[in-house]
């Protein structure tokens, strides 16, 4: 089985490393440092399992967890943590596998059998009842091939054609798969629905005008202009006033 070790202290992948070299049914393949790397590397690299930190820079590793079951074939993960008995309490409950640091060479071989016995599709609820869908500050998308990561705060509006939907960001516009309503739903509190393709990030507007076509939401950075639909006019109109 094939093994990516996410951790941005070397000291913790060191350890792990030691812990796992006579275990030989399991190879390490590569080493992670934040979130963008996991998802990078395991986009090339395709192991079996990750283990996660769960605090790192850049994306910690709930979201990373989020953003990897998105994809076709995730990997198995087995987070590693330092958090309170409360916080594994929860992660027990919904039989997430956790490793409690420092990690131990005997939790360490159980908790890999156990990962390995969970299919996909029960690793991914069992993730979604701890919580995941609620952590997301990036969105991912595939770019040339690529996958890219945009920061929910460089992020203006979210525009939906069709099966897809237009993410307009500070470096340009990017095309993703997830329906409009659950974007919505996910980012309430950044984001307000304008027409019924369209959410606009707060912060990031600067006025509404009306002329000849129509009333449209204009933007602090960006040339862009955003269509207000009449259903919506009054709750925008509202929301903008208050801000």
């Amino acid at each position: 089985m094939k093994i990516l070790i996410a951790d941005d202290e070397k000291p913790a992948r060191d350890r792990l490393n030691r812990l796992l070299a006579p275990l030989t049914e399991y190879q390490v393949i590569a080493e992670a440092t934040n979130g963008s790397e996991v998802l990078r590397l395991t986009e090339q690299l395709e192991p079996d399992i990750i283990l996660l930190d769960i605090r790192m820079p850049v994306m910690n590793g709930l979201e990373t967890a989020r953003h990897l079951y998105g994809c076709k074939n995730p990997p198995a993960i087995i987070f590693t943590t330092a958090f309170s008995d409360h916080a594994l309490e929860a992660f027990e409950t919904h039989a997430v596998d956790y490793l409690l640091k420092p990690v131990k060479l005997e939790r360490l071989r159980d908790s890999l059998a156990s990962c390995v016995r969970l299919n996909r599709a029960q690793t991914r609820e069992r993730l979604d009842a701890v919580g995941l869908q609620d952590v997301r500050k990036h969105i991912c998308a595939r770019v040339r091939g690529n996958l890219v990561l945009i920061s929910l705060d460089d992020i203006f509006y979210f525009h939906a054609e069709q099966k897809y939907v237009t993410v307009r960001h500070a470096g340009g516009e990017v095309l993703i798969e997830e329906p409009l309503k659950a974007l919505e739903q996910e980012f309430a509190e950044q984001f307000v629905r304008i027409h019924r393709n369209a959410l606009v990030r707060l912060d990031k507007v600067a006025g509404m005008k009306n002329n000849v076509e129509g009333h449209q939401v204009f933007f602090t950075e960006i040339n862009d202009r955003m269509e207000v639909s009449r259903r919506h006019l009054s709750s925008v109109r509202k929301i903008l006033k208050n801000l």
